[in-house]
């Protein structure tokens, strides 16, 4: 019986499923969005917020605990500098699946897993699909004033 025992086995031992699921941690915090299949997104969601949650507070203590967990110093101090920061004030949901479909080959059904925006980050951006105003720009309308007619030079 597995009595207390979360998680999905995914037809690999514990070793082997420890290490894939360190990599998979290691590219989701490097590029910020993965594609694999459902299953193993929904396990590394489980597992990635509770990378994000303890490095949101950064002590000595919670970065040994992280670098247990992940290998990769360098992706260690992007979620310590960068990823965790972001997500100061939010109490958790720090990652989203879209679903995709199903692979051709052996029809696994296929997901992103990304993390997600916050508010503050989606007001830095600005909007792509700006349309362009019917009012002449400021910058267009000062051109036009300060551009003179020469004076007849004879």
């Amino acid at each position: 019986m597995r009595h207390l025992k979360k998680g999905k086995r995914l037809g690999r031992d514990r070793e082997h499923r420890e290490a894939m699921f360190a990599n998979l941690i290691v590219s989701l915090f490097q590029n910020e969005r993965i594609k694999t299949t459902a299953v193993k997104a929904k396990e590394l969601r489980r597992r990635s917020e509770r990378i994000i949650t303890r490095a949101k507070d950064s002590t000595l203590h919670n970065k040994r605990i992280v670098l247990s967990k992940i290998k990769d110093r360098d992706a260690v101090a992007k979620l310590f500098d960068d990823i965790a920061p972001r997500y100061k004030n939010v109490p958790g949901g720090y990652t989203r699946i879209i679903k995709l479909g199903r692979r051709q080959g052996d029809a696994a059904e296929l997901s992103y897993v990304e993390l997600v925006e916050t508010e503050s980050e989606a007001k830095k951006k600005p909007k792509a699909t700006a349309k362009p105003s019917s009012k002449p720009s400021e910058k267009s309308v000062a051109e036009k004033k300060t551009k003179r007619k020469p004076a007849d030079s004879k």
